[in-house]
């Protein structure tokens, strides 16, 4: 049974779609406090009612993400790229020395912080998922100059009560962002797009939405379970002369490959674009 009272206290400032993910799934394991930061009260609500959080308005509490990092062993900076360089310099003054800073934003270097903070403080870089929020997630993770071995392993600790961790040289971060960072959207709209074929061959919306997402379900448990790759997977369902392997031509011939390769491309642009300060 989990602690009811961890001795590790970790700040998520900026607990949006992805810090509050990642504060939701941490609190449920059990192995830190956790101190939730947002702009506005109605965001700090989402989050207040979960054992294991105490979860501020930045409108109501100003000074919260200062007296947050003052009392955190590990900070999650979970703000936008371009809010990042202020934030740390809020903060920087109020961080105890031995404090370890986690980047959550896409594009900003490990460097950009270490210029920012004090030299007693280590920076790592992190790339997770939504499905945190039930203990499935993937997590990159890279080391700035002046992490150790140690705050690496307590860092990747964290994340691993919410999924599991890739360690990754920082060149890689923003790759592995356009890959399981978005990639749970991909998903989601392949879900939603197939619904959609469902629905238009007569299925009411309930049907479809149950039909679609336990197959999907399935699929992936399936994958899991047998440990066998994808593609000898797709072979067995795919009988020769069949209905699927009819199906299979057609998505085919619309060169999903390189269609994904465009995708990721721009998302991997857009992620440089929001570190340099564009809307």
């Amino acid at each position: 049974m989990a602690s009811s009272t961890p001795s590790l206290v970790v700040a998520v400032l900026g607990a949006g779609s992805m810090g509050g993910a990642v504060a939701r799934g941490v609190a449920a394991s059990g192995t830190a406090g956790v101190i939730a930061t947002n702009r506005s009260g109605q965001k700090a609500a989402l989050l207040s009612d979960i054992p294991g959080i105490r979860s501020y308005a930045l409108d109501e509490y100003p000074e919260r993400n200062r007296l947050s990092a003052a009392e955190a062993d590990v900070i999650l900076i979970g703000v936008k790229p371009a809010m990042v360089p202020d934030l740390l310099r809020e903060i920087a003054p109020s961080l105890r020395p031995g404090a370890i800073v986690v980047s959550l934003a896409a594009g900003v270097t490990t460097a950009t912080y270490e210029a920012l903070l004090p030299e007693g403080v280590a920076v790592l870089r992190s790339m997770p998922n939504t499905p945190a929020l039930v203990g499935q997630a993937v997590t990159g993770l890279a080391v700035g100059s002046r992490a150790s071995d140690a705050d690496r392993a307590t860092v990747r600790a964290l994340f691993e009560t919410v999924g599991v961790v890739v360690d990754l040289d920082e060149e890689q971060i923003d790759a592995l962002g356009t890959i399981s960072g978005s990639g749970p959207a991909y998903v989601y709209l392949l879900i939603e797009e197939l619904a959609r074929a469902a629905e238009s061959k007569g299925f009411s919306s309930d049907q479809a939405r149950l039909l679609v997402e336990q197959t999907f379900i399935g699929a992936c448990a399936l994958l899991e379970a047998s440990g066998e790759d994808p593609r000898e997977l797709r072979r067995q369902v795919t009988s020769p002369k069949g209905t699927t392997e009819r199906a299979i031509a057609v998505l085919q011939d619309a060169d999903l490959g390189a269609l994904f390769g465009r995708a990721t491309d721009a998302a991997l642009v857009r992620s440089r674009e929001l570190a340099a300060g564009a809307s």
